[in-house]
């Protein structure tokens, strides 16, 4: 017979359950809100992300994004639909350029979100592109999608800063 193991949670695994049941708890509540634009959200569940980047690491940021994509589907009713391929592929290209803005120099949480926010939008569109709407004229849509995501990025990265350095200095 098999012998049974029991699985206890490290306090990281209980810290990034706690960071990822926020982000979960503010995404489920964007989607509640009417939206300026079809599809657009101001995405304050990255606030959670990017303060976990700059606290406990890469690592700890992309359990946080995917639990939130993942239960946030679930939840929503979205799970593998286009939707949840649509946040999927935004998830993936904001979590690799986080990647790439915790190695720039004097990269801070507001930076490293609007670069998260412009790969989401940039992500997402790709992926709705590629996926559901290869019209020649989808393109035209990128600008004002963009200039979006650099608002809404600069509002979280502004909201992670004060976490970020509130958190830091308890």
């Amino acid at each position: 017979m098999a012998e049974a193991r029991t699985l206890t949670p490290t306090a990281d695994d209980r810290r990034v359950a706690a960071l990822a049941a926020l982000a979960v708890t503010i995404h489920l509540a964007e989607a509640a809100l009417p939206s300026p634009l079809p599809g657009f959200k101001p995405g304050l569940a990255n606030v959670i992300t990017v303060a976990a980047l700059f606290l406990w690491g890469w690592s700890t940021a992309a359990w946080v994004t995917a639990l939130r994509v993942l239960v946030g589907g679930l939840l929503l009713g979205t799970f593998l639909s286009p939707t949840f391929a649509l946040s999927a592929g935004g998830a993936v290209a904001s979590l690799a350029a986080l990647a790439v803005a915790v190695r720039l120099p004097a990269t801070g949480p507001l930076g490293a979100s609007i670069l998260a926010a412009v790969a989401h939008t940039t992500g997402q569109f790709l992926a709705a592109w590629w996926l559901f709407i290869p019209h020649p004229d989808l393109p035209l849509l990128l600008p004002p999608l963009l200039t979006l995501a650099v608002i809404a990025g600069a509002v979280s990265g502004t909201i992670a800063t004060v976490v970020v350095n509130g958190l830091r200095r308890e």
